[in-house]
């Protein structure tokens, strides 16, 4: 579980590197067309906000269907705002968690209809790798706009002194 509770935490840090260092850009940047799995700096953050929603229910066993509307996070500010709270509540969920519940196996149908059983030890590890691989992407737009990512390297974490 410490585990756990610890990529989490790396998690959530890394995502507000990402926010602090495109704190520089101004709106017509963040919404810039750059080549990504995602248009731009914006909806790639957006998309990272949605995974970590998504994953969350999905261990909670509860559905989340839709997609978030990037102009629901029109500024940098409520993006990071909303990822600190969404972290907040995964920390909060995995806490409340017996060790022996992480290897407990969650069902869920995606969004073609195609069910799907993970433990939850791994659906944990899925998302933490599913946001550093867009972290990667974003820190090629970043670059492509002038604007360098801070090391997110989980042993800069680790190094940092976070738990």
């Amino acid at each position: 579980m410490e585990t756990l509770i610890q990529q989490i935490g790396y998690d959530g840090w890394a995502n507000q590197q990402v926010v602090r260092a495109a704190s520089g850009l101004d709106p017509q940047q963040l919404r810039q067309q750059l080549p990504g799995s995602f248009p731009s700096v914006h909806q790639t953050l957006v998309h990272i906000l949605w995974a970590e929603e998504l994953w969350l229910r999905r261990w909670q066993r509860r559905t989340f269907t839709s997609a978030l509307d990037p102009e629901d996070f029109p500024t940098l500010e409520s993006l990071g705002r909303k990822l600190e709270a969404v972290q907040a509540r995964q920390l909060k969920f995995l806490k409340g968690l017996d060790p022996a519940d992480t290897e407990q196996r969650i069902a869920y149908v995606n969004f073609q209809g195609v069910r799907w059983e993970y433990t939850l030890r791994q659906m944990v590890q899925h998302l933490v790798l599913h946001s550093a691989f867009h972290r990667g992407q974003l820190a090629t737009m970043l670059r492509k706009l002038g604007t360098v990512l801070p090391n997110t390297d989980f042993l800069n974490f680790i190094d940092l002194g976070q738990p």
